[in-house]
């Protein structure tokens, strides 16, 4: 038998330190399809504590092509503070009818600083 390579869902960058002179800081991940079918993918932000942050994604939700990337835009909210860490995930979501019906996830760190 030949050993197969594995594979895995990707996503670039895995983390960042973003300046940002607004009450917003924005961050472009590329999430990647490393399958031979198409995926649908789900982009959400978390905190620390992987509590839902209210941060706009676009596009949030979208199928992914196998062997394919695509630019996603996250602009987080500082909410008051200066400093905001938060986890970027890429989550692919399994089509119905299928055998496999797992969820991977796959998060990156990314800490915004407010500057004055």
């Amino acid at each position: 038998m030949a050993p197969v390579a594995a594979k895995a869902q990707s996503m670039s960058p895995m983390r960042g330190e973003i300046n940002s002179f607004t009450d917003v800081f924005a961050v472009r991940v590329f999430p990647a399809n490393p399958y031979d079918r198409n995926i649908r993918v789900e982009i959400h932000v978390y905190d620390q504590d992987f509590q839902p942050v209210d941060a706009r994604v676009s596009p949030n939700v979208f199928q992914l092509a196998s062997q394919a990337s695509r630019s996603v835009l996250v602009v987080v909210p500082f909410g008051g503070a200066a400093e905001r860490k938060v986890r970027i995930c890429t989550e692919s979501i399994p089509f119905p009818n299928q055998q496999t019906q797992i969820r991977a996830q796959i998060c990156g760190k990314f800490f915004g600083r407010r500057k004055s």
